[in-house]
């Protein structure tokens, strides 16, 4: 039977995060991933706010640009600003730095600097359960000391730990097209169904395009189907294959810690619940993550440290945006004109704190 201080269980940016500094700090660690290549399908808009965008979002995050720093060939095209667009097409530009990547490229990068470190990769090997402190795999049994679920929004380390699992799970889907676009991302709402968003998310010579709704909204129209209305109404004819997943949109689960283990990324529901972006914060909570889990392996230093610290950084923006995104079901999403109305109301200034998950009003 393998044994290990640390199993890290997702290799995407969480989990790959959690191995790198638990491995540089001296665990022994192993990275588990169901898939057969990190990164792959991608089912993200790919984009990156920058460095002074994730620090004022999350004013208590320190040591941020290294953590941030990555090689400028992952970067594909630097971003200027968000356009807001409501269902009669009037645009708010926000001044937003950021960038896109290649998701795949991305998460190898990310998964090859905890190799780097000390981390084993093993590929094609999924978590089923927790067996008398043995992870049961797909590739055989993995004693471990402390288990780290990075494992996406339904969570089977969650399940199997006691946790919480995320609730109210937005489906989106994504594509790519081909095409010159403006060094801006666009974001849609309500122009295509009441509860039903899409963006546009420029790379080079290519963008991502995609959909997501609210089920509460929905009547019973597939999201291939928002998508198809999307692509129309953009004159998109032509695109990759559709990949669909789940976006939290709750805020983080009650507890991220149970006996020796935790949770982190979107297992763990640390995704801004008004746009879905999830990237950087996995980033942030694999660091923390990681650095807990060695701490406690080679001191005894409880786990709990995990989740006082990253709720330190990010709880209270991530429940600000929680609750300006139940605001938005409740009073925004109920038809095309209460979308138009409310975007109005709110104008620039605080649709430019919605998207950075602050309060809307004082």
């Amino acid at each position: 039977m393998d044994s290990v201080d640390v199993l890290v269980v997702g290799s995407g940016p969480a989990g790959s995060t959690a191995a790198r500094f638990a491995a540089e700090a001296g665990a022994s660690v192993l990275m588990i991933e169901r898939r057969s290549q990190v990164g792959v399908p991608v089912r993200c808009g790919e984009f990156m706010p920058g460095a002074s965008e994730i620090k004022f979002m999350f004013p208590e995050l320190e040591d941020y640009e290294s953590l941030f720093a990555v090689p400028d060939g992952l970067r594909c095209l630097d971003i200027k600003g968000i356009k807001l667009v409501d269902p009669k097409d009037k645009v708010t530009l926000l001044d937003f730095d950021g960038y896109t990547t290649d998701r795949d490229r991305f998460d190898q990068y990310l998964a090859h600097e905890a190799v780097e470190a000390g981390a084993e990769l093993q590929m094609n090997c999924a978590f089923d359960r927790i067996e008398g402190g043995v992870a049961k795999t797909s590739q055989g049994d993995i004693r471990y000391k402390v288990l780290v679920g990075a494992d996406g929004p339904g969570s089977r380390v969650a399940q199997s730990l006691g946790l919480q699992r995320n609730q109210n799970l937005y489906p989106a889907v994504t594509a790519q097209v081909k095409g010159d676009f403006e060094p801006y991302t666009y974001m849609y709402f309500g122009d295509i169904a009441p509860g039903a968003y899409s963006w546009i998310i420029p790379k080079d010579g290519r963008a991502n395009v995609g959909v997501g709704f609210s089920p509460k909204f929905s009547d019973g129209t597939s999201l291939s189907e928002y998508f198809d209305r999307f692509a129309e109404k953009r004159g998109f004819a032509e695109h990759s294959r559709l990949q669909g997943k789940y976006v939290p949109s709750e805020g983080p689960i009650p507890k991220t810690v149970e006996g020796n283990g935790m949770v982190v990324g979107d297992a763990a529901g640390q995704v801004i619940s008004v746009n879905g972006g999830g990237i950087p914060l996995a980033m942030i909570a694999g660091r923390i993550c990681g650095t807990v889990a060695a701490s406690n392996i080679k001191s005894g230093s409880p786990l709990s440290d995990y989740e006082t610290q990253w709720r330190r950084v990010m709880d209270k923006p991530l429940r600000t945006a929680a609750f300006n995104k139940r605001l938005a079901d409740t009073f925004a999403f109920r038809s095309e004109r209460s979308t138009e109305l409310c975007m109005r109301i709110l104008g620039q200034r605080r649709m430019g704190n919605l998207i950075r998950c602050r309060r809307l009003f004082p």
